[in-house]
């Protein structure tokens, strides 16, 4: 547990306003050790990729006993930090979040992302319904006594398109980064938010580190530091390039 407590704490460190960590998401052992190799200073991955990899949809079909098994995997496999995706906990109850960080903790990972939409439904959880599952969240990491870092996500720009995201949402993102906070996150994950001066605004209106997904609308990592951002991250992108790669090469080599 001490070797786990040092990475948490390692991780919590490597958040800082204006230098962000990079985060290039890998989906089981044999990515994560390849990303470690490349100068990664931690591991993250992503419910899309991971569930992908393994033959599954997103919004938690891949069960998390699999999921949690390729934690544990990933985990052995490098001598980094391991923030997992949780996805919305695999149920509303804020109980069934507790035991699900748990189990995560007991994993060996030292971080999770853990979203507000409501994973196959519409919308996003009220405010007051996810402060209370934050709430529970906190109180099982502290149980843990592991120091694990809640990146909390709101999904508010991903259900909106990119050109109608306006001062409304952020103010509403706000909101939520705020509360949050207050229930006992560590972060705020904005994804999909790619918008230089709502990030910007974003980031100077809360205090909790920002986390940004790098996809083809969002500035370069360079001038999301110069934003203030703390946190990038890159969840489905390099699964996607890998399997489009790989399928070109399949293609080519079967015609050939």
């Amino acid at each position: 547990m001490t070797e786990q407590i040092d990475r948490a704490r390692t991780f919590h460190s490597l958040h800082v306003k204006g230098n962000p960590i990079v985060l290039y998401n890998a989906w089981d052992p044999g990515s994560a050790k390849i990303v470690e190799k490349a100068g990664a200073k931690a591991i993250a991955t992503g419910s899309w990729p991971v569930a992908a990899a393994f033959g599954y949809a997103d919004g938690e079909k891949i069960p998390l006993e699999l999921a949690l098994d390729n934690i544990r995997r990933i985990v052995g496999a490098v001598d980094l930090p391991v923030t997992m995706d949780l996805e919305g906990g695999y149920g509303v109850d804020p109980e069934i979040v507790a035991r699900t960080v748990t189990l995560a903790l007991r994993a060996g990972a030292i971080g999770f992302n853990f979203e507000d939409q409501i994973v196959g439904g519409t919308g996003l959880h009220d405010i007051p319904v996810q402060v209370k599952r934050i709430q529970a969240a906190a109180a099982a990491v502290k149980a843990s006594g592991i120091p694990a870092f809640i990146n909390a996500r709101t999904d508010i720009f991903l259900k909106a398109k990119p050109d109608a995201h306006d001062d409304v949402l952020l103010d509403q993102a706000i909101e939520r980064a705020q509360a949050f906070e207050k229930a006992g996150a560590h972060g705020f994950f904005a994804p999909g938010l790619g918008d230089e001066g709502l990030i910007k605004t974003l980031c100077k209106a809360i205090a909790l580190p920002v986390n940004i997904i790098a996809l083809a609308h969002v500035p370069p990592r360079q001038r999301l530091a110069e934003l203030g951002v703390a946190r990038v991250s890159h969840g489905p992108v390099p699964y996607r390039q890998m399997a489009e790669w790989l399928e070109a090469k399949a293609r080519q080599a079967i015609s050939g």
